[in-house]
């Protein structure tokens, strides 16, 4: 077993690769299948979080979060730079209220958890980007209706309910976190906590496995059946990847950031909230029955990309992470 998991985690990019296209297959073949998973999305997302914080030393937070510059590069990327991005990307769709509505809710938002995850496997600084969470979230909220006003309108606004993000953001980093603080403590304290906790982290790369193919099964059908409608956007999530990651690294570059905090902007910049954004555009009326599809369409493209820039991020920005050389995921956890 113990063999079989390291295997696994020596060729990380193309277990999740594997991962992708297994979930796509199964949800394209047996639609049921992907409705019946899709309530499992949200609780193996979260064991995936809760093991990523078990990872990071909880007790370092404290310098992270008084880590400005990186703070400020991370701001800067993704309500500065990458709204400009977005707004001229949109331009594509602006005739049509549903699909423009969508690209904005889920281009505008920058994701707050599995980007944690990505950036590790990266070889990024998860600890800061955990750190910079809250703040993440809090602007998005207030600067969100704002930049949909501005680029779609008032009765594009009037439409948002920003309940599931506070629902969201409890649920996917407060609970997961709390508990990963919780064992931490307790590890100091028992050996046999320890141990359980190190065996635990061994499961990452699985879990992370499970978590690609229940989110890609549970929404393939959903997807596959409006294609024709949604095709105007495809486009539009494939070229936001290259241009969000080019303001990753120009921004990391200008603040003379190390390595790792680099890579930890070039994935907040690209990964966004469009796992906390679904809820939202579920939440919408009936005339922006689209919408909802739109997300899924940039989660799916977005899951392909990561798991791409994992593998080519840490070549062209080579350098050392911690611990002394340039890794993925180990059995302790990623690598950041």
């Amino acid at each position: 077993m113990m063999r079989a998991l390291a295997a696994v985690e020596r060729h990380q990019a193309g277990t999740f690769l594997v991962a992708l296209v297994v979930g796509a297959t199964v949800g394209f073949a047996i639609p049921g299948f992907g409705e019946a998973t899709e309530p499992a999305v949200t609780p193996v997302l979260g064991v995936l979080l809760f093991l990523t914080f078990l990872s990071i030393p909880l007790a370092g937070l404290r310098e992270a979060v008084r880590d400005a510059r990186f703070v400020a590069s991370v701001m800067i990327a993704n309500f500065v730079a990458v709204p400009v991005v977005v707004w001229l990307l949109s331009r594509f769709v602006a005739g049509d209220e549903a699909l423009l509505l969508g690209v904005l809710l889920v281009l505008l938002t920058p994701c707050v958890d599995y980007v944690i995850v990505f950036a590790g496997l990266a070889g990024g600084s998860r600890e800061r980007l955990l750190a910079a969470t809250p703040l993440l979230m809090i602007v998005q909220l207030l600067l969100l209706p704002a930049y949909v006003w501005l680029m779609a309108g008032d009765q594009a606004v009037a439409a948002i309910d920003p309940r599931p993000f506070v629902e969201a953001f409890v649920v996917l980093i407060v609970v997961p976190l709390t508990l990963a603080a919780v064992a931490q403590a307790a590890a100091r304290r028992s050996r046999r906590v320890r141990t359980v906790s190190q065996r635990l982290l061994g499961a990452m790369v699985p879990v992370m496995m499970l978590t690609l193919f229940v989110a890609v099964a549970s929404q393939t059908a959903a997807v596959g059946d409006a294609m024709w409608k949604l095709a105007p956007v495809v486009p539009i999530f494939m070229a936001f990847v290259p241009c969000a990651a080019a303001v990753g690294v120009v921004v990391g570059r200008v603040a003379r950031l190390d390595v790792p905090r680099r890579r930890s902007v070039v994935f907040s910049a690209v990964t966004r909230n469009s796992l906390v954004v679904l809820p939202l555009a579920l939440a919408l009326p009936m005339t922006f029955a689209l919408t909802p599809l739109v997300v899924i369409t940039q989660t799916l493209v977005e899951l392909v990309a990561m798991v791409v820039l994992v593998a080519v991020v840490p070549r062209v920005m080579p350098g050392e992470v911690p611990g002394g050389r340039d890794r993925g995921v180990n059995a302790s956890g990623p690598a950041g």
